[in-house]
């Protein structure tokens, strides 16, 4: 974890599992992703109907839109994961399969996990939004 991102979880709030109640930059710059869909790179929705493998292209396309940036999943310091809730125990199941991702590190900061009626695209399963403190 960069020295100029600092996590906080204070003794006054209740013990978070996995991810931190605050998130200070303490120095650089921030940039901030639009909402990464289940899109190939030529726009195509991946897995229609499948969220974990939706959740995947997601995880991916987050990871090369933090590389474009030169940041990677430990630089996020916040992070939005929506979700069309359909069917019961799909959210835990997304938020398990992206924690067990190369984007795991993005979600030890400050996270909300949202279920939503439904994403922008048709058929779109789930999102991941984030931010990420830059150096300098």
């Amino acid at each position: 974890m960069p020295g100029y991102i600092k996590r906080i979880n204070p003794d006054t709030l209740h013990a978070t599992p996995g991810y931190h109640h605050i998130v200070v930059v303490q120095a650089g710059r921030t940039a901030h992703l639009a909402g990464q869909c289940p899109l190939d790179l030529a726009g195509n929705l991946v897995g229609p109907g499948d969220v974990l493998a939706q959740t995947d292209q997601v995880a991916a396309n987050a990871l090369a839109a933090l590389a474009a940036v030169n940041a990677g999943p430990e630089q996020v310091v916040r992070a939005v994961i929506y979700v069309v809730t359909g069917e019961p125990g799909i959210l835990g199941e997304v938020s398990k399969r992206l924690r067990a991702s190369s984007l795991a590190p993005a979600f030890n900061g400050a996270s909300t996990l949202l279920g939503v009626a439904q994403l922008g695209y048709s058929g779109q399963l789930v999102e991941v939004e984030l931010s990420a403190a830059l150096e300098g």
